[in-house]
């Protein structure tokens, strides 16, 4: 490896994940830290640390790789990993650059831009342009991200200049960037994923898909390689056409191309021109370690001639510190954790966790809450399953509220076990709602016809359903706050009369928007918060009077 020492310009499980592999390779690291940030895990556990004043300021990184004499920087995912700027001041300060060129990440990381190559290219994409062009539902999405900042799905005209300002307002502060667009929203289509890699001698590979359906958010929390129930000429077209895409931009090292899946459609979703959260099921089912690919190919380094074939299967879930029926971040103080297996790529028990924290460590409000990642492995979907049970039964955290019994409740679920799950299963399964014993036998689950209308399309799972389940004769007067949080707007003032579901408070928290509904019609009797407040979950924000 013609690397002495690598900087990783992230924090968490991501860093940690990529010093591991550095180790490995005899590749000594450094991580950096924001001010907030200095006793965290990652800053702890790498071969040298430099405080910055930010992770979203490319000038800190390459300054930090100077100082630490690091002769390349490895962006991670989130933050600054898709930044075509980014790759240019690495590149221009003499560093490697381990992710894909500038010009690929403007291309790939405009997704209008992606989306007009995908067409050139012969890849099908849904239709976008203006609300009217496209039709409801459909959803808004920032341009210059993903992850589900910057994203609103809008089902009437009447809710779309709330959604688009949120969305810019959201997407500005993940990405700097509030640029939106509008596509054709599909309601219960399958989250499916080609995991890539490409060299500098134009050799491009696809490495199996994923199947990353079971989201909250539009944040994946389920992710499994290869993708259950997918007809093998559908697998093939997609694998194809994830090539062609990767090609068309002249891609480099590794990235996901994303797709929905509708029946035996598939339409091209976006490009992430980086490492993505859920590697480690392609890694568990191909025996490559997707980071020691990404080192080679940075270092000019040519792909294997072969794809390795995909054995076994293996499933991911993202244990959060999050409630567990609303999925609001939460906070706290880790006093006990115990993850199982250990964190080698290929552990012996079929199990590996990819861990950011620590007990001690303090989960704030300021970043991503992902504690740690479970990944089981085995000989097919029913025992990888079963492993990843097994692992999550073992898993214990106290401090801090996490996802862990949704994602119990989860991984047991008829419909998961059955590989059927699409991205409306939570709203067709609300999180911890009774599971049935089984599935019922019958022929109308496969796709079949009827000349009668749609039925009308659910809404999401909304926060703010769940912590206001009675009518106005049981419902409190004091609306709190769900989470702890900036207050960023507020939308009442005494004496106003509200609906129900009227939004009062949008709260923000690890960059994601949060509004806070009134629970019944009614009359605001007090306002306790300004924009610009912090407060924490459970403080009184609004009094209502039926």
């Amino acid at each position: 490896m013609p690397f002495e020492r690598v900087l990783v310009a992230n924090r968490g499980e991501i860093a940690l994940r990529v010093f591991r592999t550095c180790r490995e390779l005899g590749v000594e690291t450094v991580a950096v830290f924001a001010p907030d940030d200095a006793g965290s895990l990652h800053a702890r556990s790498a071969d040298a640390a430099i405080e910055i004043s930010s992770y979203l300021h490319a000038d800190e990184h390459v300054r930090a790789a100077r100082e630490a004499r690091a002769d390349a920087i490895h962006p991670g995912y989130g933050f600054l990993a898709e930044r075509a700027d980014f790759a240019e001041a690495v590149t221009a300060a003499g560093l490697a650059w381990v992710g894909p060129p500038a010009s690929a990440l403007e291309l790939g990381g405009d997704k209008l831009a992606a989306k007009r190559i995908a067409r050139e290219a012969n890849v099908p994409v849904l239709p976008d342009g203006a609300p009217e062009e496209v039709g409801f539902p459909l959803v808004v999405k920032a341009a210059a991200g993903g992850g589900g900042r910057g994203m609103r799905v809008v089902r009437s005209r009447a809710e779309l200049p709330e959604a688009l300002a949120a969305a810019e307002r959201e997407a500005k502060g993940a990405f700097g960037d509030g640029t939106l667009y509008c596509e054709r929203y599909l309601e219960r289509p399958r989250h499916v994923e080609v995991q890539i890699l490409a060299d500098a001698h134009g050799a491009v590979v696809a490495l199996g898909e994923r199947d990353c359906s079971v989201q909250r958010r539009h944040q994946k929390v389920l992710e499994e390689a290869p993708a259950p129930r997918l007809p093998d000429r559908l697998r093939e077209r997609l694998l194809e056409s994830a090539v062609a895409f990767a090609r068309a931009i002249g891609y480099r090292n590794a990235g996901t191309v994303e797709f929905v899946v509708d029946g035996e459609e598939a339409y091209f979703l976006e490009l992430n021109g980086r490492i993505q959260v859920e590697h480690p099921v392609t890694e568990a089912v191909t025996g490559l370690d997707l980071v020691a690919e990404q080192l080679r190919i940075a270092a000019g380094e040519p792909l294997l001639p072969d794809r390795p074939p995909v054995v076994g299967h293996a499933v991911e879930a993202r244990l959060y510190a999050e409630d567990p029926r609303t999925f609001l971040p939460q906070t706290g103080t880790i006093e006990r954790l115990v993850l199982p297996g250990d964190d080698l790529p290929r552990a012996e028990s079929g199990v590996r966790v990819d861990a950011g924290v620590a007990e001690g460590d303090t989960i704030g409000l300021a970043y991503d809450p992902l504690l740690a990642k479970l990944i089981a492995h085995g000989r097919d979907r029913d025992e990888a399953l079963a492993l990843l049970a097994s692992a999550l039964a073992q898993t214990e955290v106290s401090g801090v509220t996490t996802n862990l019994p949704f994602l119990r409740w989860l991984v047991s679920h008829p419909v998961v076990r059955a590989g059927e799950a699409t991205t409306a299963f939570l709203v067709e399964h609300p999180p911890l709602s009774q599971v049935p014993l089984r599935l019922p036998a019958s022929p109308w689950r496969e796709p079949w016809r009827l000349n009668l209308p749609p039925p009308a399309p659910s809404a999401p799972p909304d926060a703010d359903a769940e912590l206001h389940r009675h009518g106005p004769g049981h419902a409190e007067s004091a609306v709190a706050a769900p989470m702890p949080g900036t207050v960023i707007g507020v939308h009442v003032r005494p004496g106003d009369a509200v609906r129900a579901r009227a939004p009062l408070v949008v709260l923000e928290a690890m960059k994601m928007e949060i509004p806070v509904h009134s629970p019944f019609e009614g009359t605001v009797r007090a306002v306790h918060v300004a924009p610009g407040d912090r407060v924490a979950g459970g403080t009184v924000l609004v009094e209502l009077e039926a």
